[in-house]
């Protein structure tokens, strides 16, 4: 259920970030789930990498991380492109924000 609800909030999200476009569901599939794989193996370590900057941004410098993350999955998918850093950025938090509450109100419910 979960995928569905990431697929579901990558389409909605590039819907609505200029400089982010996804070719079709398909796409947004290969996106979602390359984004996932990506944030349990890649993430921690760039994390892990860049504590001492971490720490002393209180933690902002995870939106960067995360707006890499975005661009790694946009090189490595066909059909999901980004045009820049900033969207990217915009892009991350979007979609976290849409995947946290559709989770929210879609998962807990399908229990």
């Amino acid at each position: 259920m979960k995928i569905i609800i990431t697929v579901f909030s990558v389409i909605i999200t590039a819907y609505f970030i200029p400089g982010v476009l996804i070719s079709g569901p398909w796409a947004a599939l290969w996106t979602a789930l390359i984004l996932g794989i990506v944030n349990v193996f890649l993430r921690p370590l760039f994390i892990l990498f860049t504590l001492p900057l971490n720490i002393l941004t209180l933690g902002l410098f995870t939106f960067v991380i995360n707006a890499v993350m975005i661009m790694l999955v946009a090189s490595i998918v066909e059909g999901f492109s980004v045009s820049g850093f900033l969207p990217a950025l915009f892009f991350s938090i979007a979609l976290s924000l849409l995947t946290a509450i559709l989770n929210k109100f879609i998962a807990d419910k399908a229990i």
